[in-house]
């Protein structure tokens, strides 16, 4: 008999397990618009699901909003904590996988704005936020490329609504896909590339080709800025 290693991603939040089938089930509503579409595309009664998404809410806060039947009909879209939820387990499992080494992708700017310990460093690709040391002008920032949230144009939530407050327009131009996971280049403005680590099942999700338009994402505190001058006195 052969025995093979087996690790499932799995998150905790009080008494409550997620587990990749609550997230099937996030980005069946998603594509549906509806519990009852999400449902029959996954071959699952209708009151499990309800009564699943209300034992999340009880522990996660509100991950649907429903919306009565009218001109355009009624249905159901993800909030921004479910977004939220789905990108977390996709970090998770990117990690738990392990199958592709995280990168840096570099930005060189200047700090234009300060607010306390994070700047606003204006790029070629457009002004970053992030953690900058103080007194630093001339800075180059580095981004893990496991801590990029690749979305949708479409499904990209305001930055008012979320953490994420650096994103970029974009096109995928190349895929480096591994078993479990793919490493993937944006091209942003100016010719600049942003790398990103993404799960399968979220690349399938996307439909990531070469091409394909997309937003990349990072929080600021991802981003982490080195002084040049000090950096460059080093080398």
């Amino acid at each position: 008999m052969g025995i093979q290693k087996d690790f499932s991603t799995k998150l905790s939040a009080g008494d409550i397990t997620i587990d990749r089938r609550d997230i099937e089930m996030l980005e069946g509503i998603d594509r549906q618009g509806s519990i009852h579409g999400a449902a029959e595309e996954l071959g699952r009664s209708y009151a499990r699901l309800q009564n699943r998404i209300v034992e999340l809410e009880a522990e996660l806060g509100e991950l649907t909003e429903r919306t009565r039947g009218g001109r355009g009909g009624g249905g159901t879209k993800l909030t921004e904590t479910a977004y939220e939820l789905r990108r977390q387990f996709d970090r998770h499992e990117s990690e738990l996988d392990g199958v592709a080494t995280a990168t840096e992708s570099v930005f060189r700017g200047t700090v234009v704005e300060r607010t306390g310990e994070l700047a606003t460093v204006e790029t070629a690709v457009g002004p970053v936020t992030a953690l900058v040391p103080p007194d630093a002008r001339e800075v180059q920032i580095a981004v893990r490329s496991d801590a990029v949230v690749v979305t949708d144009p479409t499904e990209t939530p305001e930055p008012d609504g979320t953490s994420l407050r650096n994103r970029f327009p974009g096109t995928v131009a190349a895929i480096d896909a591994g078993e479990a996971i793919a490493s993937v280049t944006l091209s942003l403005a100016d010719g600049i590339d942003l790398e990103a680590l993404v799960t399968h099942s979220s690349r399938e999700r996307l439909g990531l080709e070469p091409d394909r338009e997309v937003v990349a994402s990072f929080k600021a505190t991802a981003a982490r800025g080195t002084n040049v001058a000090s950096t460059e006195v080093e080398e």
